[in-house]
């Protein structure tokens, strides 16, 4: 912000400095706006010819003063370069003109017969421009965000290990402890034992599913009378 603002103090005093400078002699007794633009790019150099404002040297600095705050107000350093070129330029290519004119020599006399305070104010404002160039830091750059990272969806639930006993779907098991039999008990093998144990009268016969069931009884054994005897 504080290199903004200087280089734009800078700015303005180089293009107002620029911009004034054709209204104040140049060489001798000679206004900057009364040399024509074209004879800077002709090889006789200057002329005596008087043209109007806008085909005199007033036509470039008033396109650098437009440069100027373009790049001001848009916080661009290149417009202010360009400007600061066209301004300097124009006043280096005028002293070539106008030393080819005066037999290849300028002079600078404190009687006013030499260069003159319009040439040394269009080049001070072309210095000044360079230089405010070269302090602004111009318009801050904006790095693109990166794109969000996509959320990978949640894994899905995790399903206890074995059958769920309250799912009708699950195939009945008889056993009890996980066997895979019918009727045994703890992982046995026989239909009516417990533990191990054969025999249909073993100590208690399980249920169906897994109930122990009712205790088993011992049948009694048939008395027959004696023979011979009523």
């Amino acid at each position: 912000m504080v290199r903004n603002v200087l280089g734009g103090v800078l700015a303005v005093l180089g293009a107002a400095g620029a911009v004034a400078s054709p209204f104040r002699p140049w060489y001798t007794s000679r206004l900057g706006r009364e040399y024509r633009l074209p004879d800077l790019f002709v090889p006789g150099g200057i002329t005596a010819a008087h043209p109007n404002l806008l085909w005199s040297l007033f036509l470039p600095f008033l396109l650098a003063a437009v440069l100027t705050l373009v790049g001001l107000f848009a916080r661009l350093r290149t417009p202010v370069l360009l400007a600061g070129v066209l301004v300097l330029g124009c006043t280096v290519l005028w002293a070539v003109r106008a030393a080819q004119a005066n037999g290849d020599s300028l002079t600078l006399a404190a009687d006013g017969s030499g260069v003159r305070t319009g040439a040394g104010g269009a080049a001070a404002g072309g210095v000044l421009l360079l230089l405010a160039a070269a302090v602004m830091s111009g318009r801050p750059r904006h790095v693109p965000a990166p794109p969000p990272v996509p959320v990978p969806p949640p894994p899905p639930p995790a399903y206890e290990d074995g059958p769920d006993e309250d799912d009708w779907r699950t195939p009945a098991s008889y056993g009890q402890g996980g066997a895979p039999t019918s009727y045994g008990q703890g992982g046995a093998s026989g239909p009516y034992d417990q533990g191990g144990a054969g025999g249909p009268y073993g100590a208690r016969r399980p249920g169906p599913y897994g109930d122990p069931g009712p205790e088993p009884t011992t049948p009694l054994p048939t008395i027959r009378p004696a023979p011979g005897k009523d």
